[in-house]
């Protein structure tokens, strides 16, 4: 009985054993070890392929692992090329902004050269071969004429520098002047004075005032440059009826709004008749006159006088293109100023 209790003793060992096994089995998750406690060969059969199988399942994770670093540089790669491509067109894009800076300076600094060298041309009395043409196609002057012409305005535009420097010699020492850019030309002195030694032009000041102004109408009231001095000088000696018709409307359009009213009229007769000692009241005499124009000169009868009443009038009667004042040079003067030319 001893014996038998010794065995008895030791039967529960290989229980826990199997138990053991079972634990295992559950462990590798199958769910047979736990129920079948009496077969321990197949638990532990259960117990490999559980863990054969976890190790499946750990490689399967792994695998997922690297399905994702995969896809991780894939994303990379792609954020690597577009970050390339954004800096290849960025970099073109200031290679392109600096090839048209380096281009606009270029042109900006052959623009200035070109005005230098026409400046230089304008005071040495000389014409580029371009400009020539140009003028020669835009007056009525031959090339010899042209060149003459030139010497001409070089030693006008002299004269004026020379009048400049002694005003600013006689002015005060004591007043300090601003400087300020003169633009070089021939001013209102000397082009007055060349009207009335040259072509005769003796007027009122206002009517002075006027052809300068009206000399160069695209750049009115400045000093008179090289090309308007020319084009401006053709009109004067050459051209058309039209042309001079059209000129001296310009002139006699005081505030230059497009028509000789009747205040422009009785200013500039006024300025024009001879004041006699006995009349009384003068501008009685001019405001009938002004009447008088005004029904000859308005076509179209509202009360002034247009560009197309002046033109129409002047082609029907000529000897009124100057019905306002003198502001062409006579026959006699142009011929002689021609005769002048060295040529």
């Amino acid at each position: 009985m001893g014996k038998a209790g010794t065995s008895k003793g030791r039967s529960p060992t290989p229980t826990a054993k199997r138990e053991n096994g079972a634990g295992a089995g559950a462990g590798g998750g199958t769910g047979d070890g736990a129920t079948n406690n009496s077969q321990p060969t197949t638990a532990t059969a259960s117990t490999t392929t559980a863990t054969v199988a976890g190790g499946g399942g750990a490689t399967g994770a792994g695998g997922g692992t690297g399905a994702g670093g995969g896809c991780s540089r894939s994303t990379l790669h792609a954020n690597k090329t577009i970050l390339k491509t954004v800096s290849v067109f960025l970099a073109s894009g200031k290679r392109n902004s600096s090839n048209q800076s380096k281009a606009a300076a270029a042109a900006l600094q052959n623009k200035r050269q070109q005005q230098r060298q026409r400046k230089m041309d304008e005071l040495s009395g000389k014409i580029n071969p371009k400009l020539l043409d140009n003028l020669r196609k835009k007056t009525r002057f031959t090339k010899d004429e042209l060149d003459a012409l030139c010497r001409i305005y070089r030693k006008l535009v002299s004269n004026c520098q020379y009048a400049a420097k002694t005003l600013a010699s006689s002015s005060s020492s004591a007043t300090i002047a601003k400087p300020h850019a003169a633009v070089e030309g021939i001013d209102r002195i000397v082009f007055r004075e060349l009207l009335h030694s040259t072509f005769d032009i003796v007027t009122e000041e206002i009517l002075m005032e006027r052809i300068f102004c009206s000399w160069d109408k695209a750049h009115e009231g400045l000093p008179l440059r090289l090309e308007g001095w020319l084009i401006g000088l053709s009109t004067f000696l050459r051209g058309t009826p039209a042309e001079r018709a059209a000129f001296c409307f310009r002139v006699y359009d005081l505030n230059t709004d497009g028509f000789i009213t009747k205040d422009e009229m009785f200013t500039l007769l006024r300025n024009c008749l001879i004041k006699q000692p006995q009349d009384e009241d003068p501008d009685e005499g001019v405001k009938d006159l002004v009447e008088i124009v005004l029904k000859k000169f308005d076509i179209d009868k509202d009360g002034k006088v247009s560009l197309d009443d002046f033109m129409g009038t002047v082609a029907a009667e000529p000897l009124l293109i100057e019905a306002f004042g003198q502001c062409l040079p006579t026959d006699s003067a142009v011929v002689s100023f021609f005769s002048t030319l060295q040529i």
